[in-house]
């Protein structure tokens, strides 16, 4: 059976009579679309209505409902660990910008294995590496015998890194990567050309395609997210539930993961054009778990604690916790991060405050056996 390319079906959306068709939304609507048992990705555009927001305690219930059903009362941890900050992208509003004036920093197969054992210290088994993409200064090469010397360590290893090809995602898969995270930013072309000013990010449709190239590889975990603060956010995250049940069909024996990073702070001085409330995430939270029942929703600690402890039980199946997003952060404070985290908890206050309300933290949700 032949599928569809997700960039014929995201071109074949007009945005702008989205956003306006989503604003003349009524309640009746929203009621008559929560009385289906299954709803449909395009049910999105109902649920992050302004008629919908008014409807969102009833829409938190029925989420945390499903939430429990398929996912039980437990919450992965996990944290990520920065290689690299060389980037050669101008994006306006990352800290890691070409352009920006700040300390570079790249980390040695033995430095990042240091950096590993702190976290390795405190509970983690679950790992994130993230790189700027400098793939000629931090490539392939190096990420690979980073995941060589890591994998001992660690029973998951995900990356967050440059776009790849096939071939060099499989070639890290067989060193032992088994998850990709690779966020759109935003879905809508014009926004999205308007904030990616020059570097390989610039191709749209390279990157778009770059989940789909790592569930060719085999890779158990595809992430996927837009940072909301770019564009409109209700039609960037209708267009990231079509991306994203694209790929479970596409791609079905992987696990999709979808995450809602809101732009607050940059070190650029760039100012989001389109901010986001509490009330306004959560409702986009909760619409993806609607339509997306079996689905990763992950936050970071970009978010504040009372926030992430709010949306604790509701939708939330993945946090990241005690997070450095500077090379080599876990042993010095080096300057250079790529964005401030709002939750500066460390690990273990973070897994207390799961347990008392009940949700069993997890440390880890694979074992590297299960790899041979």
């Amino acid at each position: 059976m032949k599928h569809p390319d997700i960039q014929d079906q995201l071109a074949g959306l007009d945005f702008e009579a989205l956003q306006a068709r989503i604003q003349q939304v009524s309640p009746r609507e929203v009621q008559r679309t929560l009385g289906r048992e299954r709803l449909r990705p395009r049910d999105v555009a109902l649920l992050v209505s302004p008629a919908a927001a008014e409807q969102l305690d009833q829409l938190c219930a029925r989420a945390a409902a499903i939430t429990e059903q398929r996912f039980g009362r437990v919450m992965q941890l996990y944290a990520p660990l920065y290689l690299s900050s060389e980037c050669t992208n101008r994006c306006a509003y990352c800290g890691f910008a070409c352009d920006t004036d700040i300390p570079r920093r790249s980390l040695s197969v033995e430095e990042a294995v240091d950096n590993a054992r702190v976290l390795h210290a405190e509970g983690f088994r679950q790992l994130l590496l993230v790189t700027g993409e400098a793939p000629r200064s931090y490539g392939v090469d190096r990420i690979e015998e980073v995941v060589r010397a890591l994998e001992p360590l660690f029973d998951s290893i995900s990356i967050e890194i440059f776009p790849m090809d096939t071939g060099d995602y499989s070639r890290l898969a067989a060193a032992g990567v088994d998850g990709l995270v690779l966020y759109q930013e935003t879905y809508h072309r014009g926004f999205y050309q308007r904030v990616h000013l020059g570097g390989r990010k610039t191709d749209y449709g390279w990157r778009l395609d770059g989940p789909h190239r790592g569930g060719l590889a085999g890779y158990r975990s595809l992430g996927l997210g837009v940072l909301l603060g770019l564009a409109p956010w209700r039609t960037d995250v209708l267009a990231l539930a079509l991306h994203a049940a694209w790929l479970q069909r596409r791609h079905w024996r992987s696990r999709v993961a979808v995450s809602f990073p809101r732009l607050v702070h940059s070190e650029r001085g760039f100012t989001a054009s389109h901010t986001v409330s509490d009330s306004e995430l959560i409702q986009a939270m909760v619409a993806l778990r609607l339509v997306l029942p079996d689905a990763e929703i992950v936050l970071s600690t970009r978010e504040p604690a009372t926030l992430r402890d709010r949306l604790v039980g509701c939708c939330v199946t993945r946090m990241s916790a005690g997070s450095r997003t500077s090379p080599g952060g876990y042993l010095s404070d080096d300057p250079g991060e790529q964005f401030q985290a709002q939750d500066t908890r460390p690990p273990a206050e973070v897994a207390r405050m799961l347990t008392k309300r009940g949700i069993d933290p997890v440390w880890k949700d694979m074992d590297r056996s299960f790899r041979t």
